[in-house]
């Protein structure tokens, strides 16, 4: 018997929906595998977002050098601080990868950071009501120095990692920072943090300095692990570009060591200091007193001028030199010729030497500059003619910018409306100017009539790339006066130093002659009038040496001093100036003016030949060989042939092998540093000038790993018997009177004004020497 079919409706209407359901998902499937998006968003994209890393890889920042490639500026390792508050890190409970006690921790971070403990514990307990997987700590959890950091581990809190980082490092502490200025980490919008330049040229060529982030790209599975064959890709970093300085370290320590010496003895308002090469126009070293450390910005006030550059100042006397060099350009100067020195009239003005107006009778011109006399530019004024004076002070560029390589240049203002206008210009008072332009100015003097623009940056270059993108060259900036009045007016500036009744006395050297003037500025206050008393002047130097040739070219003006009863102002300028010139000529290995001429001596190539050989050669020559090794071959020197070497100086002749420590007393830096490099011993050179005392003793072998420490002197230290003859120079010097004194000889019937204005009475009676 058939079966009877029976319908099942509940059945075929489930298989039509399942059917459907399946044609449905296959067409989205090939829909998908087709076009590659779902709700118009890319797999790929989203499956790269979900599983694809990135790694920033940071730059480093450009160093800032001085000229020999001596490190002023440089970023170096720190570590940052992070707390993990997330539990889910942890997988032993003994052994906690996360924050456990949150009111330990803040206690003991307080002790390590310096910052209260409540502050601290906010951010832990507020990191973990919001279920943060970590927290950091703001600037204090930031610049961990490497021994901090392991001493913070030793405490094997849980949950504190430290994550490395970079920080700006300034070496060399107080160094030129208001030139160099510092740079520090902001924090920007979204949480990043950047170095950025705030102050000097950190932030002048900030641009420049700061490098270009990189990254690293990398597939990962969902916990995070790398994915087998997956391809990374990097971004590399591009590191900022090197700024190099004209300075010198070492005499701008010389510098910084000499204003700090007389900032501590004589607590002055202001010092301005400017080294200079004459011949060139590079600036080898500037600072400013009051100061600061980049490194903490500790002694950073409000004034974050340099004061070389941006500062206007009365000159002083120094002007005198420019009027001096106008009148022998123009034939008008006769040192022989004689004159009434006290009081000059012109119109209704009088002015007054610096003695209240007596001077010293009828004397010459010549003895009338060496006194630094005011009166005796009057008469010279005369001869020269006010209008031809004038574009003598145009031609030494004095009221423009020099246009040298640093911002916010000030012009200074020179003074020309009336005659009395240009008398007072022509002996330093009324119109302003300022450092820089002293020194650009007196590079004629200097040179052979030749300006040279003054410059601070050498060049800019990329140390990954080689990229050079500036470099700067001397370049002249006119030439005001011959070769002939240079010589002629660095004699006469010469003469202020060594004549019985020369004001500069006090400013002579040991070992070098010396060309400069004098200068006590009057200063206005803040009531626009010229201030009064002793000690309230700008008192400054300008001067070079040797005078035959100078080298160097210092400016220094130290602004209200406290001076004891019996000091004049002159005296802490001359205790800058004498200590930093000496040294630094020294330094530069400038031969002595009284020095015999030593007999130089031609290095040959020793390569190859046996130890005794080139020992004997070298002793039959007078020099001082150096053994670096044991073998008996040698395979390297210093310095290499075809130097010319003084007698008596050390060859370094390197051998293979084991290398015994050698006696390193008196021994250049240079010399250290090519020992350093011939033998491959570990040295650590602390300080400028030469060797002092050492580690480890002469003969003895090092041990693996064992740095020898080595300690430098300046030459006033070195050389002691040398200093104590230059203080003694100096205490006789500054027995000449060498101060401003107000001298009313005839009275004005007008108000006084703004000494940047028309000149008051006190302004044109009152002497600046």
């Amino acid at each position: 018997m058939k079966k009877k079919f029976r319908f099942q409706g509940g059945a075929f209407l489930l298989f039509l929906l399942f059917a459907g359901l399946f044609f449905l998902l296959m067409a989205r499937i090939i829909t998908i595998q087709a076009t590659g998006k779902v709700e118009g968003q890319e797999l790929a994209a989203r499956a790269a977002a979900k599983y694809s890393q990135e790694e920033v890889l940071t730059a480093e920042r450009g160093k800032i050098l001085d000229r020999n490639g001596e490190v002023i500026a440089e970023d170096t390792l720190t570590y940052k601080l992070v707390a993990v508050l997330d539990e889910s890190v942890t997988t032993n409970p003994e052994q906690p990868n996360h924050v456990i006690d949150a009111e330990e921790t803040a206690s003991y971070l307080s002790e390590q950071l310096g910052t209260p403990k409540e502050q601290l514990l906010s951010i832990l307990e507020n990191g973990m009501e919001k279920g943060r997987y970590q927290v950091e700590f703001g600037a204090a959890g930031r610049e961990i120095s490497h021994t901090q950091m392991l001493e913070m581990k030793e405490k094997d809190l849980p949950g504190l990692l430290f994550v490395k980082d970079l920080k700006r490092l300034y070496p060399n502490g107080v160094f030129a920072s208001h030139l160099i200025g510092f740079a520090m980490k902001e924090e920007l919008e979204g949480g990043q943090v950047k170095t950025k330049g705030k102050m000097g040229l950190e932030s002048i060529h900030d641009e420049v300095l700061t490098g270009k982030n990189g990254k690293m790209e990398f597939d990962t599975d969902k916990w995070g692990y790398l994915l087998p064959n997956s391809q990374e890709a990097v971004t590399p970093a591009i590191d900022g570009s090197n700024l190099q300085l004209t300075l010198d370290r070492t005499l701008q320590n010389f510098l910084e060591d000499a204003m700090s010496s007389v900032q501590e003895e004589y607590n002055p308002a202001r010092m301005i200091a400017v080294i200079a090469d004459p011949d060139t126009g590079e600036i080898l070293g500037m600072s400013q007193r009051p100061t600061f450390n980049p490194n903490t910005r500790e002694g950073l006030s409000d004034n974050w001028l340099n004061e070389s550059i941006e500062l206007t100042i009365e000159p002083g006397s120094p002007m005198k030199v420019f009027t001096l060099a106008a009148a022998v350009e123009e034939g008008k100067w006769d040192p022989n010729a004689y004159y009434d020195s006290g009081t000059y009239t012109l119109l209704d003005r009088t002015i007054g030497d610096h003695n209240s107006g007596r001077g010293w009778g009828s004397i010459t011109f010549l003895e009338g500059f060496q006194r630094s006399s005011n009166v005796s530019m009057g008469y010279l004024l005369e001869r020269l003619g006010p209008d031809t004076f004038m574009n003598y002070v145009d031609a030494f560029g004095f009221g423009e910018k020099t246009g040298i390589d640093l911002p916010n240049e000030a012009a200074g203002k020179i003074l020309d409306q009336y005659p009395i206008n240009k008398l007072t210009t022509s002996y330093g008072q009324g119109s302003t100017v300022t450092p820089i332009q002293m020194i650009q100015a007196a590079t004629a003097i200097a040179g052979e009539g030749t300006m040279m623009k003054p410059y601070i940056i050498d060049q800019i270059k990329n140390p990954d790339t080689g990229d050079v993108t500036l470099k700067s060259e001397p370049e002249q900036a006119g030439s005001p006066i011959s070769a002939e009045t240079a010589k002629k007016v660095r004699e006469v500036m010469a003469s202020t130093v060594t004549s019985e009744v020369g004001s500069a006395q006090g400013f002579a050297l040991q070992d070098y002659t010396v060309a400069g003037k004098t200068g006590t500025a009057q200063v206005p206050g803040e009531d626009g009038r010229y201030m009064t008393g002793s000690n309230n002047y700008l008192f400054s130097f300008l001067g070079m040496a040797p005078a035959e040739d100078p080298e160097l070219l210092i400016y220094i003006g130290v602004q209200q001093p406290q001076l004891p009863a019996d000091e004049y102002g002159s005296v802490p300028v001359s205790k800058i100036f004498t200590s930093v010139m000496e040294n630094g000529l020294k330094y530069l290995n400038i031969a002595p003016e009284n020095s015999v001429e030593a007999k130089t001596v031609d290095i040959e190539d020793y390569s190859g030949l046996p130890v005794e050989e080139a020992v004997s050669k070298l002793k039959a020559k007078g020099m001082n060989p150096i053994i670096a090794g044991d073998n008996s071959q040698i395979s390297d020197q210093y310095p290499n042939a075809g130097e010319k070497l003084v007698a008596g100086e050390n060859v370094i002749l390197r051998t293979g092998g084991t290398t015994a420590i050698p006696d390193f007393t008196g021994w250049s830096k240079r010399e250290l540093l090519a020992f350093q490099a011939l033998s491959g011993l570990p040295l650590e050179i602390a300080g400028q000038g030469f060797a002092m005392t050492q580690s480890v003793a002469e003969g003895a072998v090092p041990e693996s790993g064992e740095s020898v420490i080595i300690e430098l002197q300046p030459p006033e230290v070195f050389y002691p018997e040398q200093s104590l003859n230059a203080e003694k120079q100096q205490q006789a010097g500054a027995e000449s009177p060498e101060t401003a004194s107000p001298e009313v000889t005839e009275p004005s019937t007008e108000e006084p004004t703004d000494p940047a204005g028309q000149p008051t009475e006190q302004s044109v009676n009152n002497e600046n020497e």
